[in-house]
Formats: structure tokens, C-alpha cells, sequence
């Protein structure tokens, strides 16, 4: 009798969510996770998430750690960035001391990673709150194009761009496991247009992402 073939280790791509309190990590992570918007909850020291997805036809898993924003954590960001493979660096487009802070997250990264080209995201999270913006879309794109980094406008509310923010981050972080300089990822802006919530189960199931990488609201 022939023996089954043993199945392949499942790829993990290890994510790490960084930016000020309140700019909505815990949010968003939560969104992706399991389709669900939570508004109200203590605020973060460090939690973890695992979800299987597929990547461009290929099922993988994505760690996520969503870190803690208060300063009083900043002393142990350290250990928690040098297992990041890629970066979600968050702002509330609300907020432009949050816009601000993200400069001493992405050097924070950079001194820990010693590696200017590791796979890194900026995200204006909050674009449902058009009116009571304080970052602009153009402040926002050029502080992403001084970087070199791609930039998207979330709503962790309206689940806009939510999956596409991490399904770009998961190729960034592919991309950069293959020996390839990352930088042929889409650097255009997305903005998102508003869409009902469709809210789903809590079950996590692996999700075919889109070469386009489609938003849907919340």
C-alpha cells in the first residue's frame, strides 16, 4: 500500500500591527479576522491572531500581531517588532498627531529590522469620517511616496479596504521571502467608496483574495 504523501508545512507570514492608540488596530485586525466591527474594548497590550487565507491561489497563514500604541509600551515594541515579517503602520485620518507619530513607528522599525526595505504599509484608517478629517489624502501620499511604501485608506466600521491593506502587505511579505526587492507592489493611492455592512459569521475560512484587491465596507 502506497503511503499518503505528507502534506506540506502551511506558510506563515508574521504581520505586525503598529501606530497610536485609538487609530483603530484592534479594529481592523478584528475586521479581518471575523467580519465584525467592535467599537468598544480595553485597549490593547498585545494580542495575537492566526487566519488561513489564500494568496494568490496559494492557502497560507497570516500571524497577526496587533501591539500595543500607548508610549508607556514603547520599551517593549522591540522584541514584538523583530518578528514582524511586514508592517501595518496605522493613523486616523481624524487625528494628525496620530499622522505624526507614524514617522517614530517607521523608525522605531527600521532601527530594530535594520532593513529600509522591509515590507511596510501605511493606512489612514477612519474614512468614514470624511467630515471630520484632518490628514489629507495628499499629505498622507506623500509622506508613503518619501517612504517608498504603498498607502490605503481603511474604515475598520465599513470594511473598506480592509482585506486589500493586508491581502498588499501578504505579497509584500511573499515577495520579500523570495529574494525579490520589494517594490512592485501597487503604490497608487486607494481610496474607498461607501457600501453597506454585510456582517458574517465569526467561523474563519480561507478567503481567495483579489488581484485587485477589492474593498467592501462595513
Amino acid at each position: 500500500m502506497s503511503k499518503a504523501k505528507a502534506q506540506q508545512p502551511q506558510v506563515i507570514h508574521k504581520v505586525i500591527m503598529v501606530g497610536s492608540g485609538g487609530v483603530g488596530k484592534s479594529a481592523l485586525t478584528l475586521q479581518f479576522m471575523y467580519d465584525e466591527f467592535v467599537e468598544d474594548y480595553e485597549p490593547t497590550k498585545a494580542d495575537s491572531y492566526r487566519k488561513k487565507v489564500v494568496l494568490d491561489g496559494e492557502e497560507v497563514q497570516i500571524d497577526i500581531l496587533d501591539t500595543a500604541g500607548q508610549e508607556e509600551y514603547a520599551a517593549i515594541r522591540d522584541n514584538y517588532f523583530r518578528s514582524g515579517e511586514g508592517f501595518l503602520c496605522l493613523f486616523s485620518i481624524t487625528e494628525q498627531e496620530s499622522f505624526q507619530a507614524t514617522v517614530d513607528f517607521r523608525e522605531q522599525i527600521l532601527r530594530v529590522k535594520n532593513d529600509d526595505t522591509i515590507p511596510f504599509l501605511l493606512v489612514g484608517n477612519k474614512a468614514d469620517l470624511e467630515d471630520k478629517r484632518y490628514v489629507s489624502v495628499d499629505e498622507a501620499q506623500e509622506r508613503a511616496k518619501q517612504w517608498n511604501v504603498p498607502y490605503v485608506e481603511t474604515s475598520a466600521k465599513t470594511r473598506a479596504n480592509v482585506d486589500k491593506c493586508f491581502y498588499d502587505l501578504l505579497r509584500m511579505v511573499k515577495q520579500s521571502k523570495s529574494g525579490l526587492r520589494v517594490g512592485t507592489i501597487n503604490r497608487r493611492i486607494s481610496v474607498p467608496r461607501p457600501r453597506q455592512l454585510d456582517r458574517k459569521s465569526k467561523e474563519v475560512t480561507p478567503v481567495e483574495s483579489s488581484s485587485k484587491g477589492c474593498c467592501q465596507l462595513l
